[in-house]
């Protein structure tokens, strides 16, 4: 995760209401990244329906075939269908990037909340935040994963620890900025408990901020999975994910680029449409950019 991504997230707090078709019509990459996303989903979920095979069957008489109208992106090193491997590798990818951004942002929030409306509590848990985000955050995963033994679940785990502190301090900043606005002052005057303050009145204005910086942590958590396969401290070798196809690649791309090229534009693509649907809503969300734009609320 970028500076810049951590900083056009928090830039969305409290925004007003928006007209959606404006935002659709003034920010298209919405509707371009969301509809190459929907792709990427359906294949995932259709995997077994799109002309694929087993994508761990193994053939070694029909090894390094390059592409062709057999085999639509060719056969790896070990006879297996590239096409069945790419297909189903947008399952672990898309199970990865969604599922991290789910929980990472839904701890985030919590810790966010509570730490931003208690000093207490924000002198301690922000100060064990600032640690984490200063190891690098595909140099803590690797560190995790080494704790543990390779699976798709413990790769969520490690990659949604290094994206919570992120969160968490985003929503902080939100919750120390709302905190002194005329409305909170005026609940807490009004004897407003701080569990029904924090659900009412400051959660409401997280959720834009959060939501967007969602979509980056998405797009982060796909590229950190590859990453991790790739230096075979991820997923099992034997499931069919991006990373380690492209892992595997390598010992032959001189003579079957293929097996990286394919995995690595589907990966490429997937991102670019997280990303260009955040950009999207960034934008969309952004009360300055809405004032310049001239978008008016519905």
């Amino acid at each position: 995760m970028t500076a810049a991504s951590f900083d056009d997230a928090a830039d969305v707090a409290a925004s007003p209401p928006i007209s959606w078709r404006d935002v659709v019509r003034r920010h298209p990459t919405v509707i371009v990244g969301s509809t190459i996303l929907v792709l990427m989903v359906a294949m995932a979920v259709f995997a077994p329906f799109l002309g694929t095979v087993d994508p761990q069957a193994l053939s070694p008489i029909r090894r390094l075939r390059p592409p062709s109208a057999q085999y639509w992106f060719g056969t790896d090193m070990l006879g297996r269908d590239v096409y069945s491997r790419v297909v189903f590798g947008a399952r672990i990818s898309l199970t990865v990037g969604l599922s991290v951004a789910f929980f990472s942002t839904a701890l985030g929030l919590a810790i966010g909340l509570i730490a931003g409306f208690n000093r207490a509590v924000d002198s301690i848990v922000m100060r064990v935040m600032d640690g984490l985000m200063s190891i690098p955050a595909v140099l803590l995963a690797i560190a995790l994963m080494a704790l543990t033994k390779a699976s798709v679940k413990n790769v969520i785990i490690a990659i949604s620890l290094t994206e919570i502190p992120r969160v968490a301090r985003l929503v902080r900043g939100i919750v120390l900025t709302l905190r002194e606005r005329p409305f909170v002052e005026a609940a807490i005057a009004a004897g407003t408990r701080q569990l029904r303050l924090l659900s009412r009145h400051i959660l409401p204005n997280t959720l834009a901020p959060v939501l967007v910086q969602g979509t980056y942590i998405t797009a982060s958590a796909m590229i950190t999975e590859a990453v991790l396969s790739f230096i075979g401290a991820g997923t099992p070798t034997d499931i069919p994910s991006w990373g380690n196809m492209m892992a595997e690649g390598r010992q032959v791309f001189p003579i079957a680029p293929y097996i990286i090229i394919f995995p690595g534009i589907f990966l490429a693509l997937t991102v670019l449409a997280v990303n260009m649907v955040g950009d999207g809503l960034r934008d969309a969300l952004d009360p300055r950019l809405l004032r310049v734009g001239g978008l008016k609320s519905a």
